[in-house]
């Protein structure tokens, strides 16, 4: 009886996966149809699988010059992210800062704040200081909102590292930074894993801040180049289902490749001795 029920159960979870992945698939097969049978059906199939669509992507649009952007504005944010938010964790786990609970309740507070609710003044604060239409514009607007969630995750996953570890080092005669750079963050390479990874993630899915404060091709991003796709008479589905499965890549790649740490990552501290 008890198999049984894993059985069903394992056949609902293959399904449920199956229904998720569907679109995903579904717009890579429209991405290798010909043009002639983009809105045809039946059949389901194309009859034969062409690549024309993704010449077009390579060739006539601009969605190269968008995924550099992407990778760009995303990897700086991450590291930027990681940088300062590593250090506003450590002072919330190390220190006894007065009011931690509540500063840390406050600082998470911070992203239930809209982006369109911010975007009106950042756009005038990024006109002043003459940073609209470049990569550090998005830069930073794109760390400040993925900031608090940084420093939230990576405080819970200080906390949960041994205090001692650090002392024992310091008898060895190691300074705070010493031990803090070779005891506490190999320690953390799973929280920092999940992290960067929902921090890059934020900034290449980002869409607002991209469309308000870029005007050209030089700091498009992705997801702006999408929804710019060029059409005149008719929309072309079968580029901007090529397209996208260009820009759906880099994200996958790097979940894949980072999935042991996510996974460690999100399930630190579920379980405690």
């Amino acid at each position: 009886m008890r198999r049984e029920r894993g059985r069903l159960r394992d056949g609902l979870v293959l399904v449920g996966l199956a229904a998720y992945a569907l679109p995903f698939f579904w717009q890579a097969l429209t991405s290798l149809k010909p043009e002639a049978e983009l809105m045809a059906l039946p059949p389901l199939l194309p009859s034969r699988l062409t690549g024309e669509h993704y010449g077009v992507v390579f060739e006539q649009s601009v969605m190269l010059r968008a995924m550099v952007n992407s990778l760009g504005v995303g990897a700086i944010t991450t590291v930027l992210a990681l940088t300062l938010g590593l250090g506003a964790a450590y002072a919330f786990a190390r220190y006894a800062v007065p009011g931690r609970r509540f500063l840390l309740l406050l600082i998470v507070a911070g992203t239930a704040f809209p982006q369109i609710a911010t975007v009106s003044p950042l756009y005038l604060l990024m006109r002043a200081l003459e940073l609209r239409d470049t990569w550090l514009g998005l830069i930073l607007a794109n760390a400040s909102f993925a900031l608090p969630l940084v420093i939230w995750l990576l405080a819970g996953f200080l906390s949960e590292v041994p205090v001692q570890l650090e002392e024992a080092a310091a008898v060895d005669g190691a300074g705070r930074l010493r031990a803090f750079w070779w005891v506490i963050l190999p320690l953390m390479a799973p929280g920092l894993a999940s992290a960067a990874l929902l921090t890059f993630l934020f900034s290449w899915n980002e869409f607002l801040f991209a469309y308000t404060f870029t005007a050209t091709e030089a700091s498009r991003t992705v997801p702006v180049a999408l929804a710019l796709f060029p059409g005149v008479f008719e929309v072309p589905w079968g580029d901007i289902a090529a397209a996208s499965m260009l820009a759906s890549l880099p994200p996958l790649v790097l979940v894949i490749a980072l999935q042991r740490f996510l996974l460690r990552g999100l399930l630190a501290g579920a379980l405690r001795e």
